[in-house]
């Protein structure tokens, strides 16, 4: 063996052989630039990646939805001239919600962050928001989300879900912190997919029709009120009805009982970003609402079932990649991420043409240089398939700085986001345990990650587990760490020893 090859057997590769140069960190212009497209080795990872599953979603594979409208009922015309955001215009629309890890035939019910979907057929074009039910995630830089999910599924030997393998995970990422207290507290089993919140999550640009920037999150606020399940309460139901929260969705709306959200935003002058305590593009990260008070917008409703599940809702493709003038991107490296990520995923999941099935459809005539491939349904007939052109098919022209940039300067880095004055990965989850929990919550909490701690996570995992509560609550810490001693039967004063 070659003394490269004696490197490589203890190295990551490209596909081809070659060493990788980082499964940490994506390829950006300065850490906090845009990531950039000639970053071989992230493509390559993310595209294979979305590949690894024929035909359900990699993640979010367990869902359902239904249409509704959006109904702006706000003057939001300072902030963004998108049509659908102007007062009084209402936008027909899609939600879907799901479940992350489990698969398409997985119980409703397990504890799980829940995807919160969106897509609005607007007058410029379809609009997609593809959020969660908590403001925030796991990860803060897109290489590592595959290596995620891939911790939350499945054992490669026995095909089992893991403790062991999630918490080594989580543990390994200190910036999960904040979500995974999220996920282990209440709202890790709504009640109802009408019953929780939906955000946005990440940060978004806005603009308006004086070309005035700002950074926008979105917050959907359910009108049926928030409603939890204990464990009991979920466990007993994922054997009684694994399909509990697609049916009661569909239930509901067939019962004319339509849900309601209203949205807010916060909104932060486009300026803040750069001297804001926390780095307003970190996905890990929420804004002080005392800082960027909640502005409503409008509300959405939820009034039409579909009429095929197939076709209107498994079919159903999301991209944050999809805009509308007046909204654009941020430097949120898991956006930029997911913008490439989801719509590919689609391409291997339904075909290159997915976006000409009825249900992703826009409302508005398209003029498209995408041509033929799998399954094309609509065509130009002889019309040129190129630009420029002599033949009177219009093409994009659009020269100098666009009205959704943003400026950045620096040399390319493989780096993390440089840290702003209050940036640390366990500051905003000890805050959410001791000031937005409640003394029950936090008991809850409490039973909840001692009880998932002690179904198979072994040393050094535990151990490396038990710090990182610590680290975002030292009380909350010492009482899972007292609560797992106790059920392990173990002496702490001994110390773990060999779990």
């Amino acid at each position: 063996m070659s003394d490269s090859s004696k490197d490589l057997a203890n190295h990551t590769t490209t596909g081809s052989g070659a060493p990788a140069q980082s499964d940490r960190n994506t390829l950006s212009v300065g850490p906090d630039g845009p990531l950039l497209l000639h970053d071989v080795h992230f493509l390559e990872q993310m595209a294979h990646f979305n590949r690894e599953k024929v035909p359900e979603r990699q993640p979010h594979a367990k869902g359902a939805g239904a249409f509704g409208e959006f109904e702006t009922t706000e003057d939001m015309s300072a902030y963004t001239k998108a049509a659908l955001f102007q007062k009084g215009c209402k936008t027909e629309m899609l939600a879907r919600f799901s479940t992350v890890a489990g698969e398409a035939g997985s119980p409703d019910t397990w504890r799980d962050v829940r995807g919160f979907s969106l897509k609005f057929y607007t007058t410029e074009g379809n609009y997609d928001l593809v959020g969660n039910n908590t403001p925030i995630f796991f990860l803060r830089d897109p290489m590592k989300f595959p290596h995620f999910i891939r911790s939350q599924k499945r054992l490669p030997d026995s095909g089992l879900r893991d403790n062991h393998m999630q918490w080594d995970f989580w543990s390994n990422n200190p910036e999960s912190a904040h979500q995974v207290t999220y996920v282990m507290g209440q709202r890790g089993l709504p009640r109802t997919w009408r019953n929780m919140n939906g955000y946005g999550s990440h940060t978004y640009m806005w603009i308006n029709a004086k070309g005035e920037k700002f950074w926008v999150k979105y917050h959907f606020h359910t009108q049926q009120g928030m409603e939890f399940f204990s464990n009991e309460e979920a466990a007993a139901m994922a054997g009684e009805d694994a399909d509990f929260h697609r049916r009661d969705l569909f239930d509901a709306i067939a019962r004319k009982e339509f849900p309601k959200w209203v949205l807010s935003v916060q909104v932060m002058p486009y300026a803040d970003a750069k001297t804001y305590r926390f780095n307003p593009f970190d996905l890990t990260k929420t804004w002080s609402h005392k800082d960027y008070p909640l502005i409503r917008v409008g509300t959405m409703t939820l009034n039409r079932n579909p009429e095929n599940f197939f076709a209107q809702i498994e079919q159903a493709a999301f991209s944050p990649g999809n805009t509308v003038p007046g909204i654009g991107l941020s430097p949120d490296k898991m956006l930029l991420g997911r913008a490439f990520a989801y719509a590919d995923a689609q391409r291997n999941r339904i075909g290159a043409n997915f976006h000409q099935l009825p249900v992703n459809q826009p409302k508005v005539p398209v003029n498209t240089y995408m041509f033929d491939g799998q399954m094309a349904y609509h065509h130009s007939g002889s019309a040129p398939v190129y630009a420029t052109n002599s033949g009177g098919r219009a093409w994009a022209d659009n020269t100098g700085p666009m009205p959704d940039s943003w400026e950045s300067d620096g040399e390319m880095v493989r780096a993390a986001y440089t840290l702003h004055a209050e940036d640390d990965d366990f500051g905003q989850p000890g805050t959410l345990v001791r000031e937005v929990f409640n003394d029950e919550q936090r008991s809850l909490l409490v039973d909840q990650v001692a009880g998932s701690l002690l179904g198979g996570v072994r040393s050094p995992v535990l151990e490396r587990a038990l710090e990182y509560w610590k680290s975002i609550d030292a009380d909350v810490g010492k009482r899972i760490e007292e609560q797992v001693f106790a059920g392990r039967g173990d002496d702490p004063a001994a110390g773990m020893g060999d779990a």
